[in-house]
C-alpha cells in the first residue's frame, strides 16, 4: 500500500475515487421499464418537475387551474420562457435542466429546445436507461413502489408474480405504506375488497390481516425497505390508527422479514393545494418519536431522512446514540449545494463513516445525471478537506483506505446495515 502525499494529490486522488464508485440510489421515484409509462423520462418531464413549476408560479399571472388544463408541451414551453430565456436559470432545479443537457452532450448555449425534444423522441427507453445510468455511475436505484396505486399494482402482479417477468436488476422496489398509514378509514376498505378479513377496529384479527398483508407484498417485491412520508406533526406513541399499525404491524413484520422500516418526516401537505404535487411545504418535527422507536425496538432497523434543516443535528446526536438508526441522504428541499454542504460535513464530523451520503429523490430518470452529478462534486470537496485534516496530524493515507470509505459512504453501508448483498 502506497502512501499518499497532500496537496494535488491527495485532491486528485479523493476526486478520482468519488467520481468512480458506482453508486446505490436509496430512494427515488423511478420505475423500472416493465412499469412502462409510469417512468418518466424526457426532455417535457424534466423541465415539468415540480420545482419548476412552483419557481414559474412566482413569475406569471395566470391561474393554477389555466396552467394545468395546458399540454405538457406547453408547460414546458412556459417554464423555458419563464426561467430559462426571461431570467438567468442558477436556482438548483434550473442547473439540473442545464446540467443534464450538457452530459448528454448538448450546447446549451444554443437554448435549442426543439433540438432538445427531438433528440428524446429519437430515444428507445431501453437503450437510455443505459445512457443514464453510466452518465450517473449507478449500481442501481431503490423506487417508491405503492400496491394501493391500482396501475402499478396491476403491473406488479399481472407481469411480476403471474406473468413471471423479471424487474431490471438496477431498480429495486420499496414497499411504500403511506395509504395504509395514513388512510386507514380508507384503506381498510381496500385491503377488505382484497379478501382481507378487517375491520377499521384494530383488533386481533384485523392485525393479523394486515400484517399477512405485509408479508403478502414482501414476498411480490423482495423490497430493500418498507416506507412512509410522515407529516411534520408525526407523532409516536399516540392513540391513532396510525401509531397502533406502525408498532403491531410494521415493527414485527420488520423485524421479521429483516425489511427495515424507513421513515421520512416533515411534510406539511398541500401548503398550496392550487400547485398540486408542487405545493407541499415543510416542518419541524418533534424527535422524540425517533427516539421511541430506537430505544422501544432495538431489534429492528430504522433508516430516516427528515425534511426540515432544523431537524438535522438532532438526528445526527441520536444516530450516535442507536446503532439501529441509518440516516440518509439530504432529502427534497435539503437536496440544494450549500445545505448538502453543511449536513453532510456535519455528519461526517459526527457519525465518521456510518452514513449514506446521499439520495437523489430523483421523479425524472433524467434526472439521475444532475442529481448525482452536483453530489458527487460537493461530497469530493468536502472529503478532501477532511483527509487534509487527517494528514495534518501525521496520519499516513492510502489510496486504498479512501476508496473503501466512499465505497462505504456512496452505498455500501446500506447493504451492510441491511445484511445483504448487492
Amino acid at each position: 500500500m502506497t502512501q499518499l502525499i497532500t496537496g494535488e494529490n491527495l485532491k486528485r486522488t479523493v476526486e478520482q475515487a468519488v467520481k468512480d464508485v458506482k453508486a446505490t440510489d436509496i430512494h427515488t421515484h423511478l420505475y423500472a421499464p416493465i412499469f412502462g409509462d409510469i417512468l418518466l423520462w424526457g426532455f417535457n418531464e424534466l423541465v415539468t418537475y415540480h420545482y419548476l413549476i412552483a419557481e414559474t408560479m412566482r413569475w406569471v399571472d395566470i391561474a393554477y387551474d389555466e396552467y394545468w388544463q395546458m399540454t405538457k408541451v406547453e408547460q414546458a414551453d412556459l417554464i423555458w420562457q419563464t426561467l430559462f430565456l426571461e431570467n438567468s436559470p442558477y436556482s438548483e432545479a434550473c442547473r439540473g435542466v442545464l446540467t443534464t443537457l450538457q452530459r448528454l452532450g448538448f450546447d446549451v448555449a444554443s437554448r435549442d429546445i426543439e433540438g432538445y425534444r427531438q433528440y428524446f423522441d429519437n430515444k428507445q427507453l431501453d437503450e437510455y436507461v443505459d445512457e443514464v445510468f453510466e452518465l450517473a455511475n449507478l449500481e442501481c436505484v431503490v423506487m417508491t413502489n405503492d400496491p394501493f396505486d391500482p396501475e402499478e399494482r396491476g403491473i406488479w402482479l399481472e407481469k411480476v408474480k403471474e406473468g413471471g417477468q423479471e424487474l431490471d436488476s438496477r431498480f429495486r422496489a420499496a414497499l411504500r405504506l403511506d395509504m395504509l398509514l395514513c388512510s386507514w378509514e380508507k384503506s381498510w376498505h381496500q385491503l377488505k375488497e382484497w379478501g382481507f378479513d378487517v375491520t377499521p377496529d384494530l383488533n386481533r384479527r384485523t392485525v393479523g390481516e394486515v400484517q399477512r398483508f405485509l408479508r403478502d407484498w414482501i414476498q411480490i417485491m423482495n423490497p430493500v425497505y418498507m416506507a412512509v412520508s410522515l407529516p411534520y406533526d408525526f407523532i409516536l406513541p399516540e392513540k391513532s390508527a396510525r401509531s397502533e399499525l406502525i408498532e403491531r404491524c410494521i415493527i414485527p413484520v420488520s423485524r421479521e422479514m429483516n425489511v427495515p422500516f424507513a421513515l421520512m418526516v416533515g411534510v406539511k401537505r398541500q401548503l398550496n393545494p392550487g400547485l398540486k404535487d408542487a405545493g407541499d411545504g415543510v416542518g419541524k418535527m418533534n424527535i422524540a418519536s425517533l427516539d421511541y422507536l430506537c430505544s422501544r425496538y432495538p431489534h429492528n432497523k430504522f433508516l430516516v431522512t427528515l425534511l426540515a434543516r432544523e431537524n438535522q443535528h438532532e438526528l445526527a446526536v441520536l444516530a450516535r446514540k442507536f446503532r439501529n438508526l441509518m440516516p440518509f441522504g439530504c432529502w427534497w428541499f435539503l437536496n440544494n449545494p450549500s445545505l448538502i454542504q453543511e449536513i453532510t460535513s456535519m455528519r461526517l464530523e459526527l457519525l465518521g463513516n456510518s452514513v449514506i451520503l446521499q439520495h437523489s429523490d430523483a421523479r425524472v430518470l433524467d434526472q439521475l445525471i444532475y442529481k448525482w452529478d452536483h453530489s458527487r462534486r460537493i461530497i469530493a470537496e468536502i472529503l478532501v478537506r477532511k483527509y487534509q485534516d487527517l494528514v495534518a496530524t501525521g496520519w499516513v493515507l492510502t489510496e486504498d483506505a479512501i476508496r473503501r470509505d466512499v465505497e462505504k459512504l456512496m452505498g455500501g453501508n446500506l447493504w451492510s446495515f441491511l445484511e445483504r448483498k448487492l
